[in-house]
């Protein structure tokens, strides 16, 4: 056998207790999530997929609202068709072929008001969701200060808006870059798992990314 194929054969023999586990289905987060609906915004990005590939094949979802912006030319339903041919979906495609119906697209945008949602899909999210996973952000280093403000810090303002409206919301998932806490002060020292108050308070610097012009927003930004 190739000594590719025996790596492959070795890492199935090891996901094997873990299938079994997942197919019996009494876990007790896999009770907490069967048969609720979720709402996710970063479905397309790595972690997005493979979140909603396990909660579709562990855990019974009933469905998943995905927030999708057009891009490239194609509509929100074309880009959730796009995400279901991903490779990441083989096994479900092959024990569940009709996985699909349980996703559902929202057109919108993360770094808009009110998450670019039309009041429709507003409403309808505050009336049937019970999961959120916030999981859309902006993770490139060299980003724009208004672009990474819009997405990542006014993003989140704007999805726990929505959050407080969610009429049977029992959890709220917030996923965020690793970095986030890679101050100046904080070089050579131990970034402990807790909150740590922000180098600038939030609302003053989405204040700044809506009203200053590009050239002073630039010229900001190293500090």
């Amino acid at each position: 056998m190739d000594p590719a194929e025996v790596l492959m054969e070795e890492a199935k023999a090891r996901q094997k207790p873990i299938l079994e586990a997942a197919t019996r289905g009494d876990s007790e987060i896999q009770r907490f999530f069967s048969g609720t609906t979720a709402f996710v915004t970063g479905g397309t990005g790595f972690l997005g997929k493979l979140l909603i590939e396990k909660l579709i094949r562990s855990c019974d979802v009933k469905k998943i609202y995905v927030i999708l912006r057009p891009k490239k030319g194609m509509s929100s339903k074309e880009r959730i068709s796009a995400l279901l041919k991903d490779c990441v979906f083989d096994n479900l495609r092959e024990t569940n072929p009709d996985f699909g119906n349980k996703i559902e697209p929202v057109e919108g945008d993360v770094a808009e008001l009110q998450l670019g949602l039309s009041v429709q899909s507003w409403v309808t999210i505050a009336e049937e969701v019970d999961v959120i996973f916030h999981m859309a952000a902006t993770t490139r280093f060299d980003e724009t200060l208004r672009k990474a403000t819009l997405i990542n810090v006014r993003g989140t303002r704007e999805i726990l808006a929505l959050a407080e409206q969610c009429k049977n919301l029992r959890s709220f998932v917030y996923v965020s870059t690793a970095y986030c806490q890679a101050t100046r002060d904080r070089i050579k020292s131990e970034v402990l798992e807790q909150f740590y108050p922000s180098p600038i308070y939030p609302d003053a610097l989405i204040g700044m990314a809506e009203s200053m012009g590009d050239e002073r927003l630039v010229s900001i930004t190293k500090e």
